[in-house]
């Protein structure tokens, strides 16, 4: 069964405790069904030239710090997906690395957990090979086959990311700041719109740019996801609005 793309907006460990969103996304991984496999993008692993994570069950990467001790305690174990893993070396130009021992990171296993938790999908995750949105949309172009095989393909980024302008002192839905209002309002109509054009040189065209993303690896993603479905584009739908200690957890659907 074809499958649609989707760009998730991913938060930190916390998610979990927050009724809220993982209301949300519990609810969309009940509404995707069972999809033969997920592949992930997750702004959290970067690696040139394009590497392929573990094809077996590993322990979880815990790429965060500072956290109480419950948050690195979170298991996942989906099973692997070493045939998806050989498909997605076959639908590269050049060739892919392997990372046989690093496990999911918190950018793919957080909403994971939450939208598929009986962990029974077969979880693959690659690393972005570049930032350049251009470059990241045509690695979603070439992984697009992958949808009428049943797989899931899935870009985990933050709508907005600022870390600087986070207060997780306050209440998670506190109004947020302008520069993220701002640039959350723009985004949406971009992306509904299909304006790839805009898209693709948001650090121009978007207001508050540099604040919503003073680095860009967590937008970077929503590239992959809209190279995806560039070549058949359909209706985008914003399944997850809102925000969480000020930055936007906008998250999409293109079926």
């Amino acid at each position: 069964m074809r499958q649609p793309v989707i760009y998730v907006s991913h938060g930190a460990p916390p998610l979990a405790d927050d009724e809220v969103w993982t209301g949300q996304l519990a609810r969309w991984g009940a509404e995707l069904g069972r999809p033969s496999a997920v592949l992930v993008v997750s702004a959290h692993w970067e690696a040139a030239p394009m590497a392929i994570g573990a094809t077996t069950t590993v322990p979880l990467t815990y790429d965060f710090w500072g956290f109480p001790q419950r948050y690195y305690q979170v298991e996942y174990a989906a099973p692997g997906a070493p045939e998806l893993a050989a498909r997605v070396r076959g639908l590269m130009p050049t060739p892919v690395a392997d990372e046989p021992a690093r496990g999911l990171d918190h950018g793919a296993y957080v909403p994971l957990v939450e939208m598929f938790p009986e962990a029974d999908v077969p979880v693959l995750q690659i690393s972005m090979p570049t930032l350049d949105p251009a470059e990241l949309v045509e690695v979603g172009r070439r992984l697009a086959p992958l949808r009428d095989e049943g797989v899931l393909i899935m870009g985990s980024g933050f709508f907005t990311h600022n870390l600087r302008g986070l207060d997780m002192g306050r209440d998670p839905a506190h109004t947020p700041p302008a520069w993220s209002s701002e640039f959350d309002d723009w985004g949406n109509g971009a992306v509904a719109a299909n304006d790839l054009d805009a898209l693709v040189d948001f650090e121009r065209k978007a207001p508050a740019a540099r604040l919503a993303h003073p680095r860009t690896e967590h937008f970077a993603p929503l590239f992959v996801a809209l190279g995806a479905t560039v070549d058949r584009p359909a209706q985008p739908r914003a399944v997850v609005d809102g925000f969480w200690y000020g930055l936007s957890k906008r998250s999409w659907q293109f079926d």
